[in-house]
């Protein structure tokens, strides 16, 4: 039994399919379905139920797939230790950042990241927090930056900073004359809304959790973008949430009409996260200590009140 049988298992066991697995190990079909047979041999059992569409794994089987996820992990670390030991930071390294930080965040670490760590390939993806999650899971990624706390046991987070949100009110609207606002102050049925998916929208809701709803709207909209919501506001439908950084991106007009939050301000946590048994620390450490130099000279909020991201039924 090898390490490299091991990781054609697991590719079967993610893909359901010998020839889609195969390919994503960059092997021939062949060759890879022979040496799981051959684990199988060794093994005498099954591990794989080849007479269902798609390939499922039979009890043992699954029972063989989680122990191998800590095999190759712990074989994988050995080149870790190696690295750390020499002080090398560098090779391929897979980062997810939800929709509502990204456009915001990674202009700027970015640049001072890969002029610091020329060596480290960093493979970014946008990816909402529930699809982040399976893939840290399944070795996908090697660290994630989204809003916390997610409350999920083998996943460690580290806080890079709290972000307040700022209410984006209308010139016509009865609180624009407020100088700050209360949550009191909000109407939950007016609030435009990011669709369905989005942290930030779940915050939004679990923000308003108390507040009193009557549905007299005549439409409903949510939207993937802060921009949308932004102009449907300014044509008198309704106010929304924007997140703090995305704030400073607003022309002197927009600025104009924005309400920030009396003390303690609600606010997202957002925070590196990795698994608990996560390799790369080292890269890791870089990333945070990047984020954490850029950060600080725009974002400085302590008194704030912590909004979970979780859906709340």
């Amino acid at each position: 039994m090898t390490i490299t049988q091991l990781k054609y298992v697991l590719a079967v066991a993610e893909h359901k399919n010998f020839t889609l697995a195969a390919e994503k190990c960059f092997v021939t079909q062949p060759t890879l379905s022979m040496q799981i047979q051959k684990i199988e041999e060794e093994l005498g059992i099954q591990i794989f139920d080849r007479t269902k569409k798609p390939i499922q794994l039979t009890e043992i089987g699954q029972k063989i797939v989680n122990q191998s996820k800590n095999i190759v992990n712990e074989a994988d670390r050995i080149q870790d230790i190696v690295d750390q030991q020499k002080g090398f930071i560098g090779g391929e390294f897979r980062l997810a950042i939800i929709p509502t930080v990204m456009p915001t965040l990674l202009p700027m670490f970015l640049n001072n990241f890969i002029k610091k760590y020329p060596k480290v390939k960093l493979i970014i993806e946008e990816l909402n927090t529930s699809e982040i999650i399976t893939r840290l899971k399944n070795g996908h990624l090697d660290a994630a930056i989204a809003v916390t706390p997610l409350e999920d046991e083998k996943i460690k987070e580290v806080v890079l900073y709290f972000e307040p949100f700022v209410a984006y009110i209308p010139s016509n609207h009865q609180s624009f004359s407020k100088k700050e606002i209360e949550v009191s102050d909000l109407n939950i049925n007016e609030i435009l809304l990011l669709q369905d998916g989005h942290c930030f929208r779940d915050g939004i809701l679990n923000l308003c959790k108390n507040l009193n709803s009557e549905d007299k709207n005549h439409f409903q909209i949510e939207s993937g973008s802060f921009e949308t919501l932004i102009k449907l506001a300014d044509e008198g439908l309704g106010t929304t949430l924007l997140p703090y950084l995305h704030t400073l991106d607003l022309n002197e007009k927009d600025q104009l009409k924005l309400k920030h939050f009396v003390e303690p301000k609600p606010a997202r946590e957002v925070s590196l996260i990795y698994p608990k048994n996560e390799l790369k620390i080292h890269i890791i450490d870089a990333l945070r200590s990047t984020i954490a130099g850029v950060i600080k000279g725009a974002i400085t909020f302590q008194n704030v009140q912590i909004i979970s991201p979780l859906q709340k039924k």
